[in-house]
């Protein structure tokens, strides 16, 4: 049975990697800051909303959302980042990624599970688990879905 699935490959932090599973990415966009308008009231992470295909969405620092340092802290103004644009049952969520790597053939049955004291206590609920690439690095396997629904966007739902 063929369990090879691609997944997107990303920067967390300064040196650890994450991926995505293909399935739930709908595009991967440039953003510049100035284009975000921040809204009030929000948890931190969340930098505002950006017009994507003449819709509101909603865009997070993804490093700031999982326990590393804000990636919108150090970048100047006019630095480009990129989105991940997630899609679920017709939501969406923009998750602006350091850098993104490559796309990966991986294989969901190497998936190993997520233990506790190897991860921060914020990543733990959004991780499936992690894969070991050739390098012997470490790949977190973040869940799109647990990441669209995640409680802290209350005013989504």
């Amino acid at each position: 049975m063929e369990t090879k699935k691609k997944f997107l490959s990303f920067n967390l932090g300064v040196k650890d990697t994450a991926v995505i599973s293909l399935e739930h990415i709908t595009e991967v966009v440039q953003v510049s800051l100035p284009e975000i308008c921040g809204v009030p009231q929000m948890p931190s992470c969340v930098l505002g909303i950006y017009n994507w295909r003449g819709e509101m969405l909603w865009l997070v620092d993804l490093d700031a959302m999982l326990g590393y340092p804000p990636i919108s802290q150090g970048s100047n103004l006019l630095s480009k980042m990129m989105a991940i644009v997630l899609e679920n049952e017709s939501k969406y969520l923009g998750l602006l990624v350091r850098q993104l790597i490559d796309i990966e053939w991986l294989d969901t049955n190497q998936i190993k599970p997520p233990s506790a004291e190897l991860f921060y206590p914020k990543i733990s609920p959004f991780l499936q688990g992690y894969f070991i690439n050739e390098a012997k690095n470490m790949m977190f396997n973040l869940d799109a879905i647990t990441i669209i629904q995640a409680p802290i966007w209350g005013v989504q739902n």
